[in-house]
């Protein structure tokens, strides 16, 4: 054993990893054999080194020869990134998308929407005959994150494809990975050959993945088995017995893999909403949705036992409205008149899928949910407050 590091404790109590120095040695070298990561990058260091995706990260940047330099906290990121000229960071996605968020607002405020709207028409357009201008038609844009940001990596939680999307329009590369603490963590990832909207990329080389369990749509529980796999959780056999199994991991996240062998994660298990008709529903799908809406600065959606039928499930969705956009456009509304302006904003998401997916309950508030080091929210600690406050 190497290190101990707790599980982020999103939907159960935290559990102490076993990672020996071959499953973060292993890992490392994966990430070198598929990343465009260079000795003359400049990495800022976002995430913590308690948590799996920062260390590793960590020894993957000392492996690689890169400068790292560390941010005076998240308030200063425009700043650090200018100062430091930054080339390259990994982040985790309400990272990723506050700082796309920053860019789409700063071009909103000089007027510019329209200009840069035909702007990316035209580079989409060469793009596809292979002229590549991109770096230098948004040039004022990157100058704004300090002009030399070549690469975004983000993991840790599923990422809006929006977002990503945003960045390599400006000519900023992005990779999407997905891994656990208990697999040192990397087990999937984008690279520069194997990108596809909306999912985390294919399996690193030194990775076997399968999807078990499947149902009708092909989804299924997401299981690895490769060197980067822990020993186990400390003191606790019988945690372990229940996801090491033959020498796979049961990830309890769910998915599945597309014709061309991209995965894509559809939420975790012990997330998931069973409705009474049977019909499953993964919360993070509508938050995907949700958290686009320019007043909503987080989200979570959980189902809400059902007055009427205790047996039922109603779907709800707690949310957090952005202070700085209120400030901005809604300046002297009430609290009921943002409530309104949101709920019939959630009406038209609800009319984009079927009945039993529609939201029916909003609670919102001004108070930021319950999260972790990484910025995850802890489902279980937000349910016990909605649940105390009924």
């Amino acid at each position: 054993m190497n290190i101990l590091l707790f599980t982020s404790g999103t939907t159960s109590k935290s559990k102490a990893v076993m990672l020996s120095h071959k499953n973060i040695a292993s890992n490392v070298y994966a990430l070198q054999c598929v990343e465009d990561i260079r000795d003359t990058d400049t990495n800022i260091a976002f995430l913590p080194f308690h948590h799996i995706f920062g260390s590793t990260c960590m020894a993957l940047m000392l492996a690689q020869g890169v400068k790292t330099v560390f941010p005076d906290g998240l308030r200063y990121i425009k700043q650090n990134l200018n100062e430091y000229k930054v080339t390259i960071f990994v982040g985790v996605p309400v990272l990723t998308e506050a700082i796309y968020k920053t860019i789409m607002k700063e071009i909103e405020k000089q007027g510019k929407t329209k200009l840069i709207k035909f702007a990316l028409k035209v580079s989409n357009i060469l793009l596809k005959l292979h002229i590549d201008i991109r770096r230098k038609l948004f040039k004022q844009v990157l100058e704004a994150l300090g002009g030399e940001l070549r690469f975004v990596i983000t993991g840790g939680a599923p990422a809006d494809p929006l977002g990503l999307k945003g960045f390599n329009d400006f000519g900023i590369k992005t990779a999407q990975g997905y891994g656990l603490t208990e697999t040192a963590p990397v087990i999937c990832a984008e690279t520069e050959k194997h990108k596809k909207n909306g999912s985390v990329g294919i399996p690193m080389i030194n990775d076997t993945i399968e999807i078990v369990n499947k149902d009708e749509n092909g989804i299924g529980e997401i299981r690895v088995k490769g060197p980067n796999v822990m020993l186990g959780y400390y003191e606790m056999p019988e945690e372990t017995s229940k996801v090491l199994k033959d020498g796979w991991f049961y990830t309890g996240d769910l998915g599945y893999f597309d014709e061309e062998g991209f995965l894509f994660i559809t939420g975790r298990n012990k997330n998931m909403i069973v409705l009474k008709n049977g019909k499953k529903v993964f919360p993070e799908e509508l938050e995907t949705l949700v958290n686009r809406l320019e007043l909503v600065e987080e989200s979570m959606v959980f189902g809400l036992p059902d007055e009427q039928d205790k047996n039922d499930i109603k779907l709800s969705v707690k949310i957090v409205y952005n202070k700085e956009v209120v400030k901005e456009k809604y300046e002297g509304k009430t609290e009921e008149e943002l409530y309104d302006i949101i709920w019939n904003e959630i009406k038209e998401i609800n009319k984009t899928f079927p009945r039993y997916k529609h939201i029916q309950n909003m609670i919102l508030t001004s108070e930021e949910l319950i999260k972790t080091t990484t910025k995850k929210v802890k489902r279980q600690e937000e349910m016990k407050l909605i649940l105390s406050n009924k």
